[in-house]
Order: structure tokens, then sequence, then C-alpha cells
């Protein structure tokens, strides 16, 4: 992979070449070769003094180095494509990337924090020694680690499609570039899972590398199903919200059951009460009575019941009356 890197908020513009196979530079092997140039004037006077911003002098110094950062993009532009026109006049085809400034992020690959970010190809960071380059071709599966509510940074694991290779890391990225990095691994075409918890790697991949299985569904009897692929991640801290999610279906599902009980019982009422009106009706009609009967008896017993009350008035007047001639004839 070949990268140009236009100096924008750096202090170098640089060419990267990424080989395939190692070249001896020196006494020692190299796949990563770099050429750069930082943007400093050679003509600058470093003193203990401090400018004003309103300095003449200041205002040069900043006009000038504007102008060399222009005048060596332009130049590594320029060298940048005579190079894809050679190549392309001897059938090669050599392309340079340009990293996307815009969804960089910070992270810490090689035990230093850094500004990593991707290109067309690949996930870089050029400026810093050692240098850290990913070919996305090259990844199988990205994990995210230590994703809780609780951690304000998480890990991100780059698999390798050699499964006898270890994994790629950034460690410590900012929560708030989590979504950012899911979207851009979308638009790449690349899985990718979550996870509560840092995870053994190393036997991970000893793991996989022996699962002739490794992505199909079921097991090699082809009748017990397992997870295909590395959605068996998925499963490390799903335990804690799945008996969360119990706990709440437990307490939803008491209260449906109280409703529900009460709701029977008093349908329950509701049916005896007309089962008792019914079961009058019926005695009714086994005795062999029509409506006419029946309001004939209904008037007969109010008669009866009028009468009763007629002579109980009676009594209480009789009762009252006695009383007070006696009290008389004791006067």
């Amino acid at each position: 992979h070949a990268i140009f890197q236009p100096c924008e908020n750096e202090i170098m513009v640089l060419i990267h070449f990424h080989l395939k196979n190692p070249i001896m530079v020196g006494k020692k092997k190299q796949k990563d070769i770099q050429f750069f140039t930082e943007v400093v004037d050679a003509s600058q006077t470093v003193d203990m003094g401090r400018r004003s911003m309103y300095d003449p002098d200041e205002m040069d110094d900043e006009q000038r180095e504007r102008q060399l950062r222009k005048k060596l993009n332009e130049a590594f532009k320029e060298f940048c494509r005579k190079v894809e026109n050679t190549a392309r006049k001897n059938d090669y085809t050599v392309e340079f990337d340009i990293p996307y400034r815009d969804l960089g992020f910070q992270g810490n690959p090689n035990k230093e924090m850094v500004f990593i970010m991707p290109t067309l190809n690949c996930l870089v960071n050029l400026t810093e020694t050692p240098f850290f380059v990913v070919d996305l071709s090259d990844v199988d599966h990205v994990h995210f680690e230590r994703v809780t509510f609780a951690s304000k940074a998480f890990d991100m694991v780059l698999v390798n499609k050699d499964f006898n290779k270890q994994p790629a890391r950034v460690d410590m990225i900012p929560n708030g570039d989590k979504d950012a990095i899911q979207e851009w691994l979308t638009d790449m075409e690349i899985s990718y899972t979550e996870g509560p918890m840092n995870l053994n790697w190393k036997q991970i991949m000893q793991t996989v590398a022996a699962d002739d299985r490794f992505y199909m569904n079921t097991e090699e009897d082809e009748v017990t199903e397992k997870e295909a692929g590395w959605e068996f991640l998925r499963m490390y801290g799903k335990d804690d919200a799945e008996e969360e999610e119990e706990e709440d279906e437990s307490e939803f599902s008491g209260e449906d059951a109280g409703s529900e009980e009460s709701e029977e019982e008093s349908d329950f009422d509701a049916e005896s009460e007309s089962e008792s009106d019914y079961d009058a009706d019926e005695d009714l009609e086994e005795q062999g009575m029509d409506w006419e009967d029946m309001e004939r008896e209904a008037a007969i017993d109010d008669k009866r019941k009028n009468k009763r009350d007629i002579e109980d008035v009676d009594d209480g007047r009789g009762r009252r009356g006695s009383s007070s001639k006696k009290k008389k004839r004791r006067r």
C-alpha cells in the first residue's frame, strides 16, 4: 500500500509504503518505508522571549509557514502522480491513498496515545514510531472490549483472517468515537461485536483455528445447533442482561396474573348471579305457570301483605288506647 499524508495538523508531510514482502534497510528487514519532510522554517530563530499576536515578525513567520506547507504538499503530490504514471506505463497499478482525517480517533496501539486514521484500504498511524498499519483486506472481524456504561474508554481488537496470527489491538479509545467507528466498519462490510470484558485471544484463536466448522451453525453431527462464526462473542456478558430481563418479565407476569385473577373472580360472580336468576325462572317454569298465572299470584301476595300491614297498624292503635285509659284510672 502507498499512502500520501499531506501536512495539515502535523509537522511533516510524508509518503509511506507498506510492503507485502520485507526488504533490507541497513541490517534489518523492514516492511514499512517512509519519506517525509518536516515543515520547519530553517531561518526561524528560537528565543526565550514571547511575541505578540500583532507582532509583524510573528505574522510573517506564520505566512511563511503556510506557504511552505502548501509548497511541500504540492511537491509530494506531484511525486505521487509521477509514480502512478510510471507504474501505469509498465503495466503496474500503484494508487496512493490519503487518510480520512474526519474519521480519525485517538488510541493506543503501541504503548502511546496517537491519532489513528482510516484510509480506503488500511487503518494507520504514520507520524509516530513504531508505525501502525493494518490492512483491512486481512481483517476478518472486529471486537470491542470493555464496553460498559461505567467506563470512559474501550479497546478494539482486529482479528486477522489467518487464525494463526494474533489480532491487532488499539486500546483506550474514547467512548464518544464508538458509533463513528461502527458506522465506518459497516460501510467497509466488516462484522463487529462488543462485550464488557477483556478476552484471552491467544486461547480463542487456538480454539477457532482447530474448528473446521467454525463458520457453520451446526456441529459435526449436522444436527446440534451452535453459534456460527464470531457470533459466540456476543454471548460474553449476556447472562447479566438476560437475568435482568427475566426478573422484569417475572414481575410483569405476576402483576398480569393478579389482574387476571381479579377479573376472573368478578366475571365468576356476575355469572353466578345471572345463573341464580335463571334458576328461579326455571323453578317457576317447572311448576307449570305462565306469565298470567304468575302475575295473579303476585297480586294475591300483595293483597295478603297489605292486609297484614293494616292488622298490625290496628293492633298498635288498640294497645296505645288501652294504655291511655289505664293512666286516667290511676289518676
